[in-house]
């Protein structure tokens, strides 16, 4: 019972609320900026600021309330009942408990990966997703190890700055095509201040077109790699059997198509592991949303 109470790190719940935050007010400053280049195009500096601040803080509404159901169905999930999955539905009820919070939907998307995530707002509001090649090739054990370590997410609050930081990557992309493509339409800015301003707007824009998947990434990594390792951790105080999630990362590592075909950018740091096919180098590894999964393994087998 004395190692149950440590599964609630306060600190971390309170770094998440504050994190949060700050990738909100985060996510208007970067629409702010877009937005203000956007009006200088055509030809109304403040029109386009106040545009991309009313449509920032009507996307940050609509991300709070449906952000999840968003993701889920960008996700392509679907919502299970007890009666079509009982094990995952035993595990998660049984995990719910033992981490003393409300009990997780259950979803399963139809992907012969193995891979898992969790989302929502917070313990009240909150989904489980699992693979249907995750069902297929873990045992129990293995099914409770990654089960509870989504349960961790949910139970500290990580899921919250992860579904902004998923919504926000998204908006950022979007609006930075959006720049690229106002200035190969034109504008009335464009007229107005002649050939070199004209120019030098269009390689900021270009540049800030190019750097925008960069830009989703140091977002992402702001997370940090760091909350990984703490939900594994947290999986195996819960499941007090730290050799299930560590099996079955080995399970996922040798993974032959890691895959999950419903997966893009702005989802990637959701799932338990990298969604996308395995790729070496240190430029993808510096820029990777998850910590290496032999490390985590061994930080598992050695508790």
């Amino acid at each position: 019972m004395k190692q149950q109470r440590k599964l609630v790190n306060f600190d971390e719940v309170r770094n998440n609320n504050l994190k949060s935050v700050f990738l909100f007010f985060l996510f208007m400053i970067i629409i702010a900026s877009i937005g203000m280049l956007i009006g200088f195009i055509w030809g109304s500096f403040w029109f386009g600021l106040i545009l991309a601040l009313i449509f920032g803080v009507v996307y940050g509404i609509i991300a709070w309330f449906a952000g999840a159901n968003m993701l889920l169905a960008l996700s392509k999930a679907k919502i299970v009942t007890k009666k079509e999955y009982p094990h995952l539905y035993h595990t998660i009820e049984g995990l719910s408990l033992a981490a003393g919070i409300p009990t997780p939907k259950a979803y399963v998307i139809e992907d012969e990966a193995l891979n898992a995530f969790a989302t929502g707002r917070g313990p009240k509001d909150s989904s489980i997703v699992v693979t249907t090649g995750l069902l297929k090739k873990l045992n129990r054990e293995e099914l409770e190890g990654v089960v509870a370590h989504e349960m961790y997410h949910i139970k500290n609050y990580d899921i919250r700055a992860m579904m902004i930081a998923a919504v926000m990557v998204g908006v950022i992309m979007l609006l930075s095509d959006l720049l690229l493509r106002s200035f190969l339409w034109g504008g009335k800015g464009n007229d107005r201040e002649g050939g070199n301003a004209q120019l030098i707007f269009i390689i900021i824009g270009i540049v800030l077109a190019i750097l925008a998947p960069l830009i989703a990434e140091l977002i992402r990594l702001s997370l940090s790699r760091k909350r990984e390792y703490s939900a594994d951790a947290g999986a195996a105080i819960l499941t007090r059997y730290p050799q299930g999630l560590a099996n079955a990362l080995k399970k996922i590592r040798d993974d032959p198509d890691p895959l999950v075909n419903t997966a893009n950018k702005a989802t990637a740091h959701l799932y338990i592991s990298s969604p996308f096919r395995k790729k070496g180098g240190w430029f993808q590894r510096m820029f990777s949303t998850h910590p290496p999964i032999d490390e985590r393994i061994s930080r598992l087998e050695a508790m």
